[in-house]
């Protein structure tokens, strides 16, 4: 599986972007899919999941309440919409596939994407 993440840019303290993650090779079925982050000098932390069976979503404490998940079966595809983004969001988003048992660690999901940077400005 090829994971494709994008929609990164450079976005203002309190305005939105959209991020994508499109899968090829095979379609995300049976697979939890997770977006994590990591800033310069950070670990990588976990933002938000989805279970693309159930189409169920999982935030992290750095995704409730302004970020939303969400997936489109027609387009193998997961979105992250992100609002009120912050300073603070900026770092390189990774989108992630696998059947992880703990959905907020990295370990357990085998496929990422490349990331793509997010930055916001005050």
């Amino acid at each position: 599986v090829q994971l494709q993440a994008s929609g990164g840019g450079l976005v203002q303290a309190g305005g939105s972007l959209r991020l994508s993650c499109t899968a090829s090779g095979r379609t995300f079925s049976g697979y939890t899919v997770g977006w994590f982050r990591q800033a310069p000098g950070k670990e990588r932390e976990f933002v938000a999941s989805i279970n693309w069976s159930y189409d169920s979503p999982f935030y992290g404490d750095s995704g409730k309440g302004r970020f939303t998940i969400a997936r489109d079966n027609a387009k193998n595809t997961v979105y992250l919409q992100m609002n009120s983004l912050k300073p603070e969001d900026t770092a390189v988003y990774y989108c992630a596939a696998g059947q992880p048992d703990i959905v907020v660690t990295p370990v357990g999901y085998n496929y990422w994407g490349q990331g793509t940077l997010v930055t916001v400005s005050s």
